[in-house]
């Protein structure tokens, strides 16, 4: 991760033991996915009762580039209703199996909805619209690795430049220019405004 991994806690006590399982689930989640830049962990005891049984929510947030952030969070009854004594590890232990399924899922799709081929034979990727720049017409792609990948008003062959904004997703084919990698070809995600 570029940033490290921030845990705080809300109407909870820190604890040594919680910290060092949510550090190991974290580095599990970056052994499913090594493109995550950031993690934050929120211990939150949002409600209590007089026999102590309502567990604490735990809410993991991913930053992932080229991505919205991925957000994991349950609530109290989701873990009575499935741990018959739900606690903080309960607690951990089903957010951080949510968060993995995400990402797994996420990661998936970016390997198989990520590349698609063209009717010319040439693989296309979907990537989204990092920068654009319209009066000096050309713009950058956060691409399939996360890198941002120089694009010509004259690349699109699919959507409008003038109506492209940050966040735009659109295919690409990639190609080595004389600076490096660009996208020869851009292909405007329907319904992707």
């Amino acid at each position: 991760m570029q940033v490290p991994l921030e845990i705080s806690y809300h109407n909870f006590r820190k604890s040594q033991a919680a910290e060092e399982e949510i550090r190991a689930h974290v580095a599990g989640l970056e052994d499913i996915y090594d493109r995550i830049t950031a993690c934050h962990v929120r211990v939150d005891q949002r409600a209590d009762n007089a026999n102590h049984t309502i567990p604490p929510v735990v809410r993991i947030e991913l930053q992932i580039p080229g991505h919205k952030n991925l957000v994991v969070a349950h609530e109290p009854d989701h873990l009575q209703r499935k741990f018959q004594t739900p606690d903080l590890t309960n607690a951990i232990s089903e957010a951080f199996r949510i968060a993995e399924r995400q990402l797994q899922d996420l990661k998936d799709e970016r390997q198989s909805n990520g590349r698609v081929q063209t009717e010319g034979g040439e693989e296309r990727f979907l990537g989204q619209v990092a920068e654009i720049y319209p009066l000096q017409d050309y713009g950058y792609l956060l691409n399939k690795d996360g890198a941002l990948l120089y694009f010509h008003r004259n690349s699109i062959l699919g959507g409008d430049f003038d109506y492209l904004v940050r966040g735009t997703e659109a295919y690409y084919v990639e190609e080595d220019g004389d600076t490096g990698p660009l996208a020869k070809k851009v292909w405007v995600k329907e319904n992707s405004h």
